[in-house]
């Protein structure tokens, strides 16, 4: 602030007490003349204009990246689904051939199932969820559900001696662990 109260050098925007509208100066060396302030002000508005304008298409821009990533991602999960559905379509159709064929030798018809089952889990293995039935493997916990303990003289104690249901996937990309039991050691309970 300058001794006759207008504040320019410290970046007040009008003067105090009228002094310096004339743009004369009154002794003090630090006032800028009217029409000198007057171009800075403008400058500064169209600086800021400029900074609004980039702002504001920054933020449109951005806007429409969220709203393409959206599409996108809904566009690639309904593509998924589908390539899903359409794997899983020969499994019906044979499931479909073999209630058609019910009443045939039984055997047949068994052979038939077991072809199917064995289509239906070569095709969660080509999605990434392999099959795993385990017998004789060492229980993992990541990996396996222990639904009971039994006594087996021929198994290594902790090992898995019978899948009751098999798990599909490995690692963090598992659909389902398998459900075993195991073999009791010296101490457990089976």
């Amino acid at each position: 602030m300058t001794d006759s109260g207008n504040s320019y050098a410290t970046g007040d925007a009008a003067p105090r007490n009228g002094a310096g509208d004339s743009g004369a100066a009154d002794g003090n060396g630090d006032q800028l003349p009217v029409a000198d302030l007057q171009a800075t002000i403008e400058a500064l508005r169209s600086q800021i204009a400029e900074f609004e304008d980039r702002w504001r298409r920054a933020a449109a821009d951005l806007d429409n990246v969220r709203k393409r990533t959206a599409r996108d991602a809904a566009s690639q999960r309904s593509d998924e689904r589908g390539r899903v559905t359409a794997a899983l379509l020969p499994i019906i159709d044979n499931l479909d051939l073999a209630l058609e064929h019910a009443d045939a030798d039984p055997d047949t018809i068994v052979a038939g199932i077991r072809a199917v089952r064995d289509q239906a889990t070569d095709v969660l293995a080509g999605l990434g969820f392999p099959r795993h039935d385990d017998i004789g493997e060492r229980f993992d916990p990541m990996r396996h559900e222990a639904i009971g303990v039994v006594r087996d003289p021929d198994a290594t104690p902790g090992t898995i001696v019978q899948v009751v249901r098999p798990g599909y996937g490995d690692g963090d990309h598992q659909l389902r662990p398998a459900s075993v039991l195991v073999a009791a050691g010296a101490d457990d309970g089976g």
